[in-house]
């Protein structure tokens, strides 16, 4: 089998990960061995690498938070999905292999039907943009949420989920050639950042009352949007593109009872029930297997290919996900 491995970390990701052979292990009792089929890069991935993330596996490590596979064998008197069943890659099991060890008991079942390169990338993503979308308000269809970063993998799964809820959506980018592609995505209103946007948001949501924001970026984005929500609204960030702080005028908190909430997917992970995680992971596979949910994919690279896959995650300017295919 193969696997990318680092075993450092420093400014340049790509530097630190490459490819290595090492026998293919036997599933013990109770566990599956699994083929990997599909694994995506997230930006979280290329800050681990970077030694900035907020949780940093110990060295030696494998690359890889997420994926789905094919279970290709179980250990003896084990009991678990059968031979040939596409299942949910467990959160940070090193997924950038062409072979996982998993406990069979723990594995989520995936609709084999359904498109591998669209599961691959429903563990982070997708549940990210569900419950910021579900656990700050409860919003009711025909509301508007806004967000920036629009154009991004949560972004996008953010405008999908919100439409399929019957709410709509204000998307906020930083750069022109952006807009067209959130459009496409289904975004209801598609904005340029930068000053006045708050009145062009009002004036494109006919003056609605938008109760939620979602922050990636930072900086004077989180208050431009900020500005932009109704009195008492909820911020969420999520995220710091810009590499700057938070900024919000005094203003929003004081006289307009603005609140500023964070979320980490790590985080809700740690507490959630495992009702609660099949519920979430239930509502989104049954959508990408439908074909509502869906991430614009740029490039696919082999594990031989590991180097230049992590070089175009880590690259600034993307339309759509890198993803791993270990068989190429």
């Amino acid at each position: 089998m193969k696997r990318a491995q680092y075993t450092e970390r420093g400014p340049n990701p790509q530097a630190s990960i490459t490819a290595i052979e090492s026998p293919t292990p036997e599933p013990a009792a109770g566990q599956a061995l699994i083929e990997v089929l599909a694994a995506p890069i997230n930006p979280s991935d290329v800050l681990t690498l970077t030694g900035v993330y907020g949780m940093l596996p110990p060295l030696p490590a494998v690359g890889g938070n997420e994926g789905v596979g094919k279970v290709v064998s179980l250990g003896p008197d084990t009991k678990g999905p059968a031979v040939g069943q596409t299942v949910l890659l467990p959160v940070g099991c090193g997924t950038w292999s062409t072979h996982v060890l998993a406990e069979a008991k723990n594995l989520m079942p995936l609709p084999n039907a359904a498109d591998p390169l669209q599961l691959a990338m429903m563990t982070v993503n997708p549940p990210t943009a569900s419950l910021m979308l579900s656990e700050f308000v409860d919003l009711q269809p025909g509301e508007w949420v806004i967000q920036n970063a629009a154009n991004s993998g949560v972004g996008a799964y953010l405008i999908q989920l919100a439409k399929a809820r019957g709410l709509k959506t204000v998307n906020v980018v930083r750069r022109e050639s952006a807009v067209a592609g959130v459009r496409e995505t289904g975004g209801d209103v598609v904005l340029v950042d930068g000053p006045g946007l708050a009145k062009r948001v009002s004036e494109a949501a006919g003056g609605a009352k938008i109760r939620l924001g979602i922050d990636a970026v930072g900086g004077a984005s989180t208050d431009h949007l900020a500005a932009s929500l109704a009195d008492g609204g909820v911020l969420v960030n999520y995220g710091a593109m810009s590499g700057e702080p938070c900024q919000i005028s005094p203003a929003s908190f004081v006289f307009r009872n603005i609140t500023l909430r964070g979320f980490w997917l790590s985080k809700w992970f740690i507490g959630a029930t495992p009702e609660q995680r099949m519920a979430v992971f239930g509502e989104i596979a049954a959508l990408i297997a439908a074909g509502t949910l869906k991430s614009r994919i740029q490039a696919t690279y082999s594990i031989d290919q590991i180097k230049d896959a992590v070089g175009a995650a880590a690259a600034g300017e993307r339309d759509g996900k890198i993803l791993i295919v270990p068989k190429g």
